[in-house]
């Protein structure tokens, strides 16, 4: 069976991710710094049948991603790595001149620094995979200058840059940056709490990721409204 490593997936997008590669037999790493819902999580996703490893930590720490990608190399190897781990450098989100440089730092070291750190791990397994892809959520305030989003987007835009460096490093790999649009999950209410708009649940999105997985095309950003829209 194919194995994946998820990260932040006690809930919203990881956990739905989770579930549906569950369902389609994959054997999973799953990762969050919660350790109450993470196991919770876990016990939704191996109802399914398949194996489920679930380790509560914090990304940053290399010991913690070593542990990840070991436990994925007890189950098989690594065919798949998605960094769904994010953090906003402010909650709520605050313009530049009010954002606290440890909140940007802690971005930074989440959103860019741990993932990097974790292909790093999970790359010799990678490259040994009969289908290796990488998997980097995105965001569109990585390419939109969107007011108080600062922070948070130039994480995203360098997540985004160091996934299309990878992808042309390592051509026998599928690289994807993925945004996945507008959703109801507790990352955007922490981060704007007074819009209370409605939003599509994460599990709506996780087709798109599928069908990257399905069809891998060329590595690069894709954005997931886009490619359900063209499967319709």
């Amino acid at each position: 069976m194919p194995v994946a490593i998820i990260t932040g997936a006690s809930k919203g997008l990881g956990e739905a991710l989770a579930l549906a590669l569950a369902e389609r037999g994959w054997d999973l790493v799953l990762d969050a710094r919660g350790a109450v819902p993470l196991a919770e999580a876990a016990g939704l996703v191996s109802a399914h049948g398949t194996r489920v490893t679930a380790l509560p930590g914090d990304v940053t720490d290399a010991g913690h991603r070593a542990e990840l990608v070991a436990a994925a190399w007890r189950l098989g190897g690594v065919d798949l790595v998605v960094h769904n781990a994010s953090a906003l450098g402010a909650e709520p989100l605050v313009r530049l001149e009010d954002l606290p440089l440890e909140g940007l730092r802690r971005a930074l070291e989440v959103n860019v620094v741990a993932a990097l750190g974790l292909v790093q791990e999970a790359l010799p397994l990678l490259r040994a995979a009969p289908a290796g892809a990488v998997v980097v959520v995105s965001s569109d305030a990585a390419v939109e200058a969107y007011p108080t989003w600062g922070g948070y987007g130039a994480s995203k835009a360098g997540l985004d840059q160091l996934a299309a460096v990878l992808a042309a490093e390592e051509p026998g790999l599928r690289v994807w940056a993925v945004d996945p649009g507008d959703m109801a999950t507790d990352l955007y209410a922490a981060a704007v709490p007074d819009d209370d708009g409605p939003r599509p649940e994460p599990a709506g999105v996780v087709p798109a990721f599928l069908r990257l997985l399905d069809e891998r095309p060329p590595s690069g950003r894709y954005g997931a409204p886009a490619l359900l829209e063209e499967r319709r």
